[in-house]
């Protein structure tokens, strides 16, 4: 696999992001013991990844805009393109020394996202995908799954959290998905969630109250891995907070169960 220009600056950013929050999780699990818990560190580390994520990519697209989780959106002077970046995707994964948490890049273009890359560096699993060149984890070519009946489905989705709202619905949603799917998992990380679809992991994936540097990347991967990506409050990608994602049959199947819901 030849990496484009683009997917060149997208990775080199996220490697030297990823060996900062390497070492820090090294020494948050030795923080486990602390009765008040490792939280500022974690913040710190969060901050630290997003400030060298940043400076990486100006450097190499000076100009470009950014939405990102810690500093918000910052204009460009070239409104077409701006980057959207979690540099620290399953935070509280990493605040427990749960091996599973990412960084994520995505670049949108006129309204569209076009390149995104997750980096599980707890695993070293790196998903890339970038527009009309398809998606890929570790220079191996990802496509959604093949399965096509519900009951042999595995559903990701994600659980709204404390102070978050929306449970009711959840529960509702959550039961109904059951009633029709193999099983569901949540692993605590929205964006190698929606990798996972892609590699054929899982089949289908929902989760309401996202934000697009959660799955702007993701959605680039799925659509790439030859999956399906929307939304299920109608809006584009690009400003949607409640997305759906999966194979041919996975993403309409889980789409219509959810429309029972009421």
């Amino acid at each position: 696999m030849i990496r484009s220009p683009l997917m060149t600056v997208m990775t080199d950013a996220v490697m030297k992001a990823s060996r900062s929050l390497k070492r820090d999780f090294g020494e948050v699990e030795n923080l486990q013991v602390l009765a008040k818990g490792p939280g500022d560190f974690v913040s710190k580390a969060d901050h630290k990844a997003e400030e060298i994520l940043r400076a990486s990519l100006e450097k190499a697209r000076p100009g470009y805009g950014f939405v990102m989780e810690e500093s918000g959106v910052v204009a460009g002077t070239d409104e077409s393109n701006r980057w959207h970046i979690d540099p620290l995707d399953g935070t509280h994964n990493f605040l427990r020394g749960i091996p599973h948490w990412n960084i994520s890049v995505a670049l949108e273009r006129d309204n569209q996202f076009i390149a995104g890359v997750i980096y599980d560096a707890a695993k070293d699993e790196l998903f890339i995908a970038e527009k009309g060149k398809g998606a890929y984890v570790n220079n191996r070519r990802l496509r959604v799954s093949g399965r096509r009946e519900t009951p042999d489905m595995l559903i990701g989705m994600g659980v709204p959290h404390i102070g978050k709202g929306g449970h009711p619905l959840f529960l509702k949603e959550l039961g109904a998905v059951m009633s029709r799917f193999a099983n569901v998992r949540r692993m605590g990380s929205a964006a190698l969630d929606i990798a996972y679809v892609a590699a054929g992991r899982m089949d289908a994936y929902w989760e309401r109250g996202l934000n697009t540097w959660d799955f702007a990347a993701g959605a680039v991967m799925v659509r790439e891995a030859g999956g399906t990506f929307g939304t299920l409050d109608g809006k584009q990608p690009t400003s949607a907070k409640d997305v759906i994602c999966g194979n041919e049959a996975g993403e309409p199947a889980l789409r219509a169960v959810l429309k029972t819901v009421v």
